[in-house]
């Protein structure tokens, strides 16, 4: 499935938003440099979604995906979360 993704600013941070989908937002810890957090809107199911599928992953309550920026990025648990965000909406209909 193709998603059209906008890039933008939400709360001074950057957001991508898809039109069938919720909205990431990416930044780093406030007080921790390294580690930045992958944000969803947490009334959603995605980050429980996540859990289940990638239990590997460090989480923040239901908002967010915590990654270290001195390991190695998880590429295809993120490519996959990122799509399940994007289609959120879409997917719920």
């Amino acid at each position: 499935m193709d998603v059209e993704v906008e890039e933008t600013l939400r709360w001074s941070q950057p957001a991508y938003i898809s039109k069938g989908g919720s909205t990431i937002r990416i930044d780093r810890l406030k007080g921790d440099a390294s580690r930045v957090a992958m944000f969803f809107i947490c009334h959603t199911n995605l980050i429980a979604t996540f859990r289940e599928l990638y239990p590997e992953l460090s989480y923040e309550g239901n908002r967010a995906i915590l990654l270290n920026v001195r390991g190695r990025l998880p590429e295809d648990a993120l490519r996959h979360c990122v799509s399940l965000a994007l289609t959120y909406r879409s997917r719920k209909k």
